[in-house]
């Protein structure tokens, strides 16, 4: 078994040109985006070890947010998180998994959160 470190971005409210329906092709729609994501690492965090032997949380936000394509109609979420696992996987080779979490916060009605769950290993 290899070890791993887990980096979590939870939360994040970002606007997304996606959906079926006609009336959500047009506007962007609000998405909470939560993001794990697991990487190899080494035998031991001393002290002092340097930001490079981990990755800046500041990657894992800008994968669900900047990087995603303005002006892009992503037709399902699902194509939505697999847009953001491609971003990690392509931007560091230490990156073996990827879960990506999507709630859909327009068709709440009462607080509940509807959505995806995506998980992609590095292959």
């Amino acid at each position: 078994m290899h070890d791993s470190l887990q980096l979590e971005v939870h939360d994040l409210e970002v606007m997304v040109l996606t959906g079926v329906y006609s009336e959500e092709t047009h506007l962007p729609q609000p998405l909470r985006i939560s993001l794990t994501v697991d990487l190899s690492c080494p035998e031991h965090f001393a002290p002092d070890t340097p930001l490079s032997a981990s990755k800046n949380y500041l990657d894992l936000k800008h994968a669900a947010t900047a990087a995603l394509p303005p002006g892009v109609h992503f037709t399902l979420i699902e194509g939505v998180a697999d847009h953001i696992c491609e971003t990690m996987f392509v931007g560091d080779a230490r990156v073996q998994r990827v879960m990506i979490k999507i709630v859909k916060l327009a068709i709440a009605e009462a607080g509940e959160s509807i959505g995806i769950t995506l998980v992609r290993h590095r292959r």
